[in-house]
């Protein structure tokens, strides 16, 4: 107890605000390194995961590359790319790490998010004299956007636990502090710097968790397609959110 109130006075410390890495610039440098690599991520696996989830074809060498790339270790990854890259491109590297690091989990929740919707609901689209590109963008990207949103929310609270690691190259955010005070044995300030990046981490988690239940489209239910089983179904929806 005594070092949780240690860590919550030197959170309430006029220093978080004026010293040399400023609670809220830290802040802003960390959201920046978590939703520019997010965004990043979803440029590349949200069409790759909407061309699988649309054709079927695909999916074995998407899970596998998703799950090959969770297996990477980041900070190993965050410290290769900086030797690759020198030091004067540290940022583009750590940003490569986190991109990296978000796409598998964008990439499940795309396809996932296609695949679960009704096969009876695209024949009938197909039936009404749709085009393939009308189907996916009318009928099953908004079917399957929860599948989406729940996909970029946990890539979101993976990106923003780990860009804690980008304080080891010198580019900041609240990473910073709990690196310092882990080198000046400062306690306090490491179980504080800890204490905002899982405050932060929550606050996402509950912001994406509204926008993945306002993504649902209302009356609209998710069937289980192409003969599934309800387990596979589940199996789908757990990779998109994990």
């Amino acid at each position: 107890m005594n070092l949780l109130a240690e860590a919550l006075a030197w959170l309430s410390s006029p220093d978080r605000l004026t010293g040399s890495n400023p609670l809220p610039e830290a802040l802003l440098v960390h959201l920046a390194l978590t939703f520019g690599s997010v965004a990043i991520a979803a440029i590349v696996a949200v069409p790759a995961g909407w061309l699988i989830g649309h054709t079927g074809r695909g999916r074995g060498i998407a899970v596998a590359l998703a799950g090959a790339a969770r297996a990477i270790p980041s900070f190993g990854l965050i410290l290769l790319l900086v030797l690759m890259l020198g030091v004067l491109h540290k940022t583009e590297a750590a940003i490569i790490a986190f991109v990296l690091l978000a796409i598998p989990s964008i990439l499940a929740g795309a396809y996932s998010g296609l695949d679960a919707v009704d096969r009876r609901t695209i024949d009938a689209a197909r039936a009404t004299g749709m085009s393939e590109w009308q189907i996916l963008w009318r009928v099953e990207a908004p079917l399957g956007l929860p599948l989406l949103v729940g996909g970029i929310r946990a890539a979101v609270l993976q990106v923003v636990a780990t860009v804690t690691l980008a304080a080891y190259v010198n580019l900041g955010g609240l990473g910073f502090d709990i690196l310092q005070g882990i080198q000046l044995r400062r306690f306090d300030q490491v179980l504080g710097g800890a204490l905002v990046v899982a405050a932060l981490a929550l606050v996402l988690d509950a912001v994406f968790a509204l926008l993945q239940k306002a993504a649902q489209p209302p009356g609209a239910t998710q069937t289980t397609p192409r003969g599934d089983t309800r387990a596979a179904r589940r199996t789908r929806e757990k990779e998109a959110l994990t």
